[in-house]
């Protein structure tokens, strides 16, 4: 891409600059020769690079603007460092440009190496920093999540899936199901105590590192839903676990939680639900971002992910009354889509 190419060159320039000053500061004397490989991409349009020299490596971000905006970034980790979580160490930043030098927190993701063998030890680890973010006291000056923002979430699903992935227009029954549901959801969300919310607290983006782990993609995190975080994490787009031992998983948090004065429901089923419908909430989203990401951004890769989040939200209907008219809803898109 052209402008992407031209980008690079800047970044080059910028970071070369940075690198010399840094070394110069740090008394590691002149830059070495050295690489720098693309480390990854996402969904949005930031990228990553690995810079990579005379044993030396760091990671550079770039983030567009106006699409992207890096001082979120730049705020939360400062606010997640100071309670002990190991967030990128941020050496130089050009916020104007979207330009970030980071420490490089290695090259494997939890996603790359997870197993049924090292999961628990692995989610262990992932639930000491998720209950360290949760402690800390909600005075930054972050968004909430909101009704206006849970809804926009949900919107998602019938204006990127339904009408452009589907082809599918809601009729006066179904929009009224919708209507229902979405209120449904952004009530029990709303009725939940508050904390810190990462928003992508998932394996993707929980770096094998140390110490363990280190947690990336947080520059969208709010103050909400209690159960969110912990629900994601377990509830992945990449990957699925039992259902039995995702409430092993659950509960272990929920009493983690519950001993550190963490806002949790003080009834394990009642914490149970909030999980289960802040679940459904986020998957219908993300199945919209998924479908929007195809057709708006041309990456259709992440469609083929989407049945998994179905099967996630029919697993939360068969024991959750209260979702039928979401379940109808449902079966009349699969029937309206295969006519």
């Amino acid at each position: 891409m052209p402008d992407q190419d031209v980008r690079l060159q800047h970044l080059k320039v910028w970071l070369d600059e940075q690198l010399a000053i840094l070394f110069a500061a740090q008394g590691w004397g002149t830059v070495p020769p050295a690489t720098l490989t693309a480390a990854s991409s996402d969904a949005s349009f930031r990228r990553y690079f690995r810079w990579e020299g005379a044993g030396r490596s760091f990671v550079v971000m770039d983030a567009p603007p106006p699409q992207e905006n890096c001082k979120p970034f730049v705020d939360i980790a400062f606010l997640l460092a100071k309670s002990g979580i190991n967030v990128p160490k941020i050496y130089a930043e050009d916020l104007e440009r979207g330009f970030l030098l980071l420490n490089d927190l290695g090259n494997k993701t939890y996603l790359d190496v997870i197993d049924g063998e090292n999961a628990d030890a692995l989610f262990s680890d992932a639930l000491q920093a998720l209950l360290a973010f949760q402690q800390l006291p909600m005075v930054a000056p972050l968004p909430s999540y909101d009704v206006a923002l849970l809804r926009r979430e949900l919107e998602l699903f019938p204006e990127w899936y339904v009408k452009r992935e589907l082809g599918v227009e809601f009729d006066s029954i179904q929009q009224q199901q919708w209507q229902n549901i979405s209120d449904l959801l952004i009530d029990s969300a709303l009725a939940q105590p508050k904390v810190l919310v990462h928003r992508d607290y998932m394996p993707r983006n929980l770096m094998l590192s140390e110490p363990n782990p280190g947690v990336l993609d947080f520059q969208d995190a709010v103050y909400g839903p209690v159960t969110y975080d912990v629900t994601c994490l377990f509830k992945d787009a990449f990957l699925s676990w039992p259902e039995e031992r995702v409430r092993g998983w659950l509960e272990k948090y929920w009493q983690q939680a519950s001993a550190l004065n963490i806002p949790v429901q003080p009834d394990f089923e009642d914490f149970l639900r909030a999980s289960d419908l802040m679940g459904v909430q986020r998957h219908l989203k993300v199945i919209g971002i998924f479908a929007r990401i195809c057709h708006r951004d041309g990456k259709p890769r992440y469609l083929a992910d989407v049945p998994r989040f179905f099967f996630y939200i029919d697993a939360v209907i068969s024991r959750r009354p209260e979702l039928a008219e979401l379940q109808a809803l449902l079966v009349s898109l699969r029937g309206g889509a295969s006519a």
